[in-house]
């Protein structure tokens, strides 16, 4: 299978750890990611959040440029609504003067944050995300050289920056297929509206400067270990991170638990089933095979994978062996 495998990687804290060992082990991991031949590497834009130390994205993102060499690098995402696109213009026409030919932009609508947050970073995040579109247009007019109100951005001028939109409802598709710009679609944590998504961004396309046709990725939780129970047991950690989310008790990715579903309710268990009807975990082949369908389903031209492990270090080797499977199938 040829189709291009990505990474994105939240900067997970985990329990008992420190936000300096959380960015080391997502530093080892874009290592090991390059080396394994994945196209992209992203980090996410979260704020307020124990277990997530990406909420510096930027600063994240140089970090990673220095600590690699090819692999492309970005933010997936940069919430648009916490930000004014001159700022981010600046940020990231600075990281494409670090590392050219490298820098993906994917830009999302949700501000990932409550009331409480929204006033910590001074925005109206209601009046931001009714500006989002808008908000785009500017980044690409800055981009490509113009003084927007007046106001040139010269480290934006001109930057080779591969905008893309995030989503993981209709709007998002809509917005990427009017604008003519690459759309990835947040299936790994919000599967209910991804086939309809992937549908009208194609039907609704309309060839760009940026793109002359459609280019979809869709996002796919995926943990390959050497058995289907080994690779359960160690994706219990993202089953627990994502429960304690849901239920409003966010927490620092915790160490795996045998048979974790077991010891469930029903309803926890049937908010986890939604999200793992986006999964591939198992052996190599399982993974292959659950990947496999999954482009055939989405019909995506790339896939992005997510999911962390306790120990760094099988997140390497989780994917490596996908990587290998999917080169070899």
């Amino acid at each position: 299978m040829t189709i291009p495998l990505s990474l994105l990687d939240l900067v997970p804290v985990r329990e008992g750890e420190s936000i300096s060992s959380a960015l080391a082990a997502t530093t080892a991991t874009a290592q090991a990611a390059e080396k394994a031949g994945y196209s992209r590497f992203w980090v996410a834009e979260h704020h307020g959040m124990d277990g997530i130390a990406g909420g510096a994205t930027s600063v994240v993102l140089a970090h990673l440029g220095n600590a690699t060499s090819t692999i492309r690098i970005g933010a997936g995402g940069i919430m648009l609504p916490n930000h004014t696109p001159y700022l981010i213009a600046e940020q990231f026409g600075t990281l494409a003067a670090l590392f050219p030919g490298r820098i993906d932009l994917g830009l999302g609508r949700a501000a990932g944050a409550d009331g409480r947050l929204a006033q910590a970073l001074r925005k109206d995040i209601v009046g931001a995300a009714e500006r989002f579109p808008n908000d785009i247009v500017e980044l690409q007019a800055r981009f490509g050289g113009q003084a927007v109100g007046g106001v040139a951005s010269p480290q934006a001028s001109g930057a080779d920056v591969a905008i893309w939109v995030l989503g993981s409802s209709l709007f998002g598709a809509q917005l990427a297929a009017v604008l003519g710009l690459p759309y990835a679609f947040a299936s790994h944590f919000a599967p209910t509206h991804l086939d309809e998504a992937a549908r009208i961004y194609r039907e609704r396309f309309q060839p760009s400067a940026t793109l002359d046709k459609p280019h979809f990725m869709a996002a796919i939780n995926v943990l390959a270990a050497d058995t289907r129970e080994e690779a359960e047991y160690l994706a219990s950690s993202t089953d627990q991170s994502f429960v304690a989310l849901r239920s409003g008790q966010p927490l620092r990715l915790p160490p795996p638990i045998r048979d974790y579903r077991a010891s469930l309710p029903a309803a926890a268990n049937a908010m986890l089933e939604q999200v793992r009807s986006v999964r591939a975990v198992g052996t190599p082949q399982d993974v292959r095979e659950s990947i496999e369908a999954f482009v055939e389903r989405t019909g995506a031209d790339e896939v992005i994978c997510a999911c962390a492990t306790y120990d760094p270090q099988a997140q390497i080797r989780s994917l490596e062996l996908t990587m290998d499977a999917l080169k070899h199938s």
